[in-house]
């Protein structure tokens, strides 16, 4: 009986190389920092809050040094040239908390082994404490702290395992009548401080990313709305240049009936023109094909130019807004000779800024202003304050308001002007050129005698 071929065996080095993969890691981790130089709190809005590292370091060192001498000499016996070098090296250090934590671990952290080394070779007193003397346990808490703040996980992993490796050394060469218990102590308490500053820490990473990804978030947002906004613009200039298309065509194609004897060469050039217009018409119809979103059929009904501002008004006092409408003579009876684009683009202007009216300040009087001037037309619309201190009927508006009214205005090439007033108002004023022959205002040009 035959059984089955096994699988090919794991390979023996599998635990061995993840062994030596994470103790590189970890290495690398000890070695490299993390950041750049950069002190704590860099970034903060306040001069105060960026000076206060390195107030918390001078204090910190100001207050170990001493400290760490006394104690050595006092309670371990040690003398003082050699207790003021080691009171140095294990808190002098701490000046380059704020800013290179970790290269100041490599210098506390071998103080502090040395100094344990130096006190075994003194008399051990009944309380005394080893292989971490009290202040320079929580000097190394302190370090322990500025680390996990700056540091990443990895880091703090190798730092803890370090100490809590030395630690353990130090306890199995120590005689059996030494104090060990702060070789037990630092890597409880260390665990806790690197727990908190790393959490702290990563809550803090956590909090920038979001507020980077929010701004982000904002800005593709009126990317967008931009984007938007234009697609719209560009959907309804379709009409216009579409009209301007298909009479350029029908002239074409009529001018040889139209007009009698003309050449061949003539004849042909029309066809041309005919040909040349209505290939562009349907290049102009599968550009809007892909304007439109999924699903939306184009408008069928003509685009509203000034004619209609009257009725745009009336459909607004009827929704309660009190608007007066002042309209240019020239303009009442139709736009004449305005180009289409300003004709529509002053039309969308104040139904934009009438809409904003309604839905920021309901209830306030709204005047409109519509003016031919040095070759231009002035679209003025202004607003007061809402007669009540009602909570408006949006809070947020969807952006496409203002953006569509400047991207309409720019295409025009013409300016325009908004900003709250000082009354609690809000006023909209566009200025768009008129070709000097469009203006229903512009005088007629004089012959020279």
């Amino acid at each position: 009986m035959s059984t089955s071929p096994a699988g090919p065996p794991p390979p023996a080095d599998g635990l061995l190389s993840a062994a030596r993969r994470n103790l590189r890691e970890l290495a690398h981790g000890l070695s490299h920092a993390s950041h750049p130089s950069t002190p704590l709190l860099a970034g903060a809005p306040k001069r105060w809050q960026r000076l206060l590292p390195y107030v918390v370091v001078l204090a910190l060192t100001a207050t170990f040094i001493p400290v760490t001498i006394t104690v050595l000499t006092s309670q371990y016996g040690v003398p003082g040239a050699l207790a003021g070098a080691l009171g140095v090296a294990q808190a002098a250090p701490l000046l380059m908390l704020a800013h290179r934590p970790l290269q100041t671990w490599w210098i506390i952290f071998p103080a502090d082994v040395m100094g344990a080394l130096v006190l075994l070779a003194h008399p051990d007193g009944r309380h005394d404490v080893w292989p971490w003397t009290a202040p320079g346990l929580v000097a190394y808490l302190f370090l322990l702290l500025a680390l996990g703040l700056r540091e990443t996980r990895r880091t703090l992993v190798a730092v803890w395992a370090a100490t809590a490796l030395a630690g353990a050394v130090l306890h199995l060469v120590a005689p059996a009548e030494r104090n060990t218990g702060s070789a037990l102590l630092l890597p409880i308490l260390g665990a806790v401080v690197l727990v908190i500053g790393g959490a702290v820490r990563e809550r803090s990473e956590a909090t920038r990313r979001l507020a980077e990804q929010e701004t982000i978030s904002e800005a593709e947002r009126a990317q967008r709305t931009l984007l938007e906004e234009r697609t719209r613009i560009a959907r309804e200039l379709h009409d216009v240049v579409a009209h301007h298309m298909s009479v350029i065509t029908v002239q074409a194609d009529s001018a040889p009936y139209r007009i009698s004897g003309l050449p061949d060469p003539a004849r042909e050039e029309f066809a041309s023109i005919a040909a040349a217009a209505r290939e562009s018409l349907g290049e102009m119809r599968r550009l809007l094909s892909v304007l439109r979103s999924d699903g939306t059929e184009g408008d069928r009904a003509p685009q509203p130019g000034l004619d209609r501002l009257q009725q745009l008004v009336e459909a607004t006092v009827r929704a309660g807004l009190p608007v007066e409408l002042s309209l240019a003579t020239e303009l009442a009876a139709g736009p004449g000779e305005v180009p289409p684009a300003v004709d529509l683009s002053a039309y969308r202007i104040v139904q934009e800024a009438l809409a904003n009216v309604v839905r920021h300040a309901p209830g306030a009087r709204t005047q409109v202003s519509v003016r031919v001037a040095d070759g231009h037309l002035n679209v003025l619309v202004v607003n007061g304050p809402a007669p009540k201190p009602a909570s408006p009927l949006e809070t947020a508006g969807t952006g496409h308001g203002l953006v569509g009214m400047r991207e309409r205005v720019r295409l025009t090439g013409g300016t325009l002007d908004t900003g709250p007033l000082p009354d609690g108002g809000f006023r909209v004023a566009a200025r768009m050129p008129l070709p000097p022959s469009a203006s229903p205002s512009a005088p007629p040009p004089s012959e020279d005698l």
